[in-house]
This record gives structure tokens, sequence and C-alpha cells, in this order.
């Protein structure tokens, strides 16, 4: 699990000027929640709730872990405990070893080194069991800033215009990848088994994390209407919703035991696929949303 930072230790509610509507907090305090902390879920409770930065902030308590783990968390953290959640839960646990055959998709599901982290989730918060968990090392994605207005302007046509995308996106993620993979092969003369594996990583990680952390709010329903069964988030999302994965990835990452070499090609294959997606931006992603409108009585608010 990642520091505290410090500066979320301060109060920044802007209630003052009483023209400010603020959204009720989605959680209250005591309330028993399940956070995410890296790849995996953990049991948490909410200790504190504070209204700054234009968003409700959260301190949570790991239940089983340490104090010095207690953290202050956006609600995009944060879910519900119940039974959905639960099993999501069990799910993302199940699939840390589901697959091994390479480095990415070994660092996509693997456990993680440390045995004080692979038993993740406590079932009691036993103060005699608590630990201290060793930090790991965690790998670093540059977004050009070019992209970061592409983000920017991603959450206004959201939150802001209340639009969302058209589903389903063409091209969609496994559209691109297997165009960035055809770009690679005429570059380079040939596609590299490790190559192929990341981009396998990649679709994996998207279409685990879409539905737990890549979406505001205002799409979840969307989310539900889209993508139905069996359907692959990444053949209906495109590449608005991928660029955000790169946002999440570093915290997705952290706890993975990833050896110096592979983080080393990781960080240079993040590197060249994000140069990709900014060199193709207009075709990739689109320059307004044209979807159904949010309706008004869904508030604002980013992803839960």
């Amino acid at each position: 699990m990642g520091s505290t930072s410090k500066e979320d230790s301060g109060s920044d509610a802007e209630t003052s000027s009483g023209d400010i509507h603020i959204d009720r907090p989605l959680f209250s305090e005591e309330e028993r929640v399940l956070a995410y902390h890296g790849s995996r879920i953990y049991q948490a409770k909410v200790l504190k709730i504070e209204y700054r930065k234009k968003e409700w902030r959260y301190l949570v308590h790991y239940l089983g872990w340490s104090k010095n783990w207690d953290e202050w968390v956006g609600k995009g953290r944060l879910l519900k405990d119940n039974e959905e959640n639960i099993r999501l839960q069990q799910d993302l646990v199940n699939s840390t070893g589901a697959d091994k055959t390479s480095k990415f998709r070994h660092a996509a599901h693997t456990k993680p080194k440390s045995s004080a982290v692979a038993k993740g989730k406590k079932g009691r918060d036993d103060s005699s069991i608590e630990k201290d968990l060793p930090s790991e090392k965690c790998i670093k994605v540059q977004i050009p800033s070019i992209l970061k207005k592409q983000l920017a302007d991603d959450w206004e046509f959201v939150n802001q215009q209340q639009k969302l995308v058209k589903l389903p996106r063409s091209p969609n993620v496994d559209d691109i990848l297997t165009k960035y993979s055809e770009y690679k092969s005429k570059k380079d003369g040939m596609v590299t088994d490790s190559l192929g594996e990341f981009l396998k990583g990649i679709r994996c990680y998207f279409d685990k994390a879409l539905p737990a952390m890549l979406l505001y709010t205002e799409e979840r329903q969307q989310f539900h209407d889209s993508v139905e069964n069996d359907v692959s988030p990444s053949t209906v999302y495109g590449a608005e919703h991928l660029l955000r994965l790169f946002v999440k990835l570093p915290e997705l990452l952290t706890h993975v035991g990833i050896e110096e070499d592979t983080l080393t090609c990781m960080q240079q294959m993040f590197l060249e696929f994000i140069k990709f997606l900014h060199k193709n931006q207009s075709g990739f992603f689109l320059s307004a949303y044209d979807g159904p409108k949010i309706p008004e009585d869904k508030g604002k608010g980013k992803d839960e």
C-alpha cells in the first residue's frame, strides 16, 4: 500500500459562499467499505470525511493493517460493502494467479512478492496481526500535455456538459491494440513475443479495470446497457477510456512484484504506446461527445 499524502490532510471545504451546491457524500463516517489499493480490493472503514478541492475525500483505515496505511482517498477508490462488490473483490483475487505465461501478464495477475501483501484482505481488524508492508517499485507512465488536455476535455464532457461517448466506439480498444501491433510489425519487421504479451496485458487490465475504476458515476448505467453477458469492454469502448487506464496503471501496478529489467522494459513499452496514441489522436479520439445526454437527476460526480 502506498504512503499517505500529507497534502491530503488539510481541508479545503468550499461552502463559505452559500451559492455552491455540494452533493452529499457517498459514504459516511464509520461505514465499512471496500477500498482499492493497487490492483487489489481491501476491507476498510471510513474514519473521517472532508469536502475539499470540489470533491468529498475519505480517510480510510484498512482493516487488519497498521494505521500507518490510513490514507485520504477519493470516491473513485471506494466501493459499497455489498454482495456484488465482494464478488468483484474475489474475482480480482482469483485472477491474480490465473496467468503466469509472460512477464507482463504475470505482472497483471500474479500475487505480490511480499507474503504480507499476498495475504491481502484480513477478515478481522485485529491489532495483534497488523503489519507494515514494504514499499514496491512503481511504474511511471508519462502522458504528453496534449493527451492530458484530452483527459481534461473528457472530464468536462461527462461531468460538466453531461454528455456521454456514443457506444460502441470505432475504433474500439481491441482495434487500437491491433493497429499498434501492425504498426510495430511494419516498423520493426516483426512482432516480438514480449509485445504480444504486453498488448494482451493491456487488454486484460482494461477489461478488469473499466467497470471497477475507469467510469464516472454518470457512465455506469450506459455501461450496464452496453456491456452484457460475456461481452468484453475492450470491444465496446475506445481511446477515451483506454487513456484513463494509463492514468490508473501506476496505482494498479504498485504492489505487483516486478523485476528491475521487466520494469524498465514495461516503461519503454508504455512510452512507445502512448506516443502512438498521441500520433493518432485525431483518428482515435472523439473531438466531441454526441452520445446520450445524462438525465439531470443523475447529478454530477466522478467515478465511484
